[in-house]
């Protein structure tokens, strides 16, 4: 199986083991949604990968070694607001990737890395958050969901927010892939001017039956956090503050 770096390279050899094929569907405002469709699609592991760089002028593709380099770097934006000062520190921006999720027999919870709620593969919810990448690296941040389990699955929003440092979507090119195991990924890009948001509902994915899922695009972006991304899709949850590290 080829590994997310090559994948996220644009390594176009793909074969059966290597999921995604060498096509792409971006889902934009006009063309909002795309079905995964076909039982070679809908089992297996559905990869879900957040990825961002930094804003800046006249910017290019890295090189391969410039991504090893900034894999072990912080990856650092500074603030573009022209009320801010001119001698204002460079800030971390940590974009955060994470699913709420609403399971067949009606029980809703969530996958993140605030609160180490990393999830379970084999498991309720089987949806597993790779790990927390806080500075955008090249191979950004991957959660895999169970397809084999597709049945217990009624909904599942993928969201992305920011944990430190000041609201920064429009400084920071974020772009969610969804990767079946057969036929074209899925790209997402929150490239919208948000200047107060902190987390962005991105994707809504929604078991259809019939070996299908629907994939909409969401992009709406929420100035307040996950208790106020579950108030506009009606997950129900509580919340409560929380820190990394919980």
């Amino acid at each position: 199986m080829v590994s997310i770096w090559e994948y996220l390279r644009g390594d176009k050899s793909y074969t059966f083991d290597n999921p995604g094929g060498q096509h792409k569907v971006i889902l934009t405002k006009s063309t909002p949604q795309h079905a995964i469709t076909g039982s070679a699609a809908t089992t297996g592991y559905l990869y879900v990968n957040l990825h961002w760089t930094m804003s800046a002028g006249g910017s290019r593709r890295p090189s391969a070694r410039e991504s090893v380099k900034r894999f072990f770097s912080p990856r650092i934006l500074r603030p573009q607001d022209p009320d801010s000062p001119q001698n204002s520190e460079p800030m971390n921006v940590d974009l955060d990737l994470a699913c709420m999720y609403e399971l067949s027999d009606g029980s809703t919870g969530v996958v993140q890395p605030l609160g180490g709620l990393f999830g379970d593969l084999q498991n309720a919810p089987y949806i597993k958050l790779s790990g927390d990448d806080q500075y955008g690296a090249p191979s950004g941040e991957t959660m895999y969901v169970n397809l084999e389990k597709k049945d217990k699955f009624k909904r599942l929003l993928i969201f992305v927010y920011i944990y430190d440092g000041t609201p920064a979507f429009e400084q920071s090119h974020a772009v969610v892939t969804i990767v079946p195991q057969t036929g074209p990924r899925i790209e997402i890009k929150l490239e919208e001017r948000a200047r107060a948001a902190r987390s962005c509902a991105v994707v809504l994915i929604e078991n259809a039956g019939d070996n299908q899922l629907t994939v909409r695009r969401e992009v709406r972006y929420v100035n307040g956090f996950q208790a106020d991304i579950d108030r506009l899709y009606g997950f129900g949850m509580q919340w409560q503050r929380g820190y990394k590290g919980d």
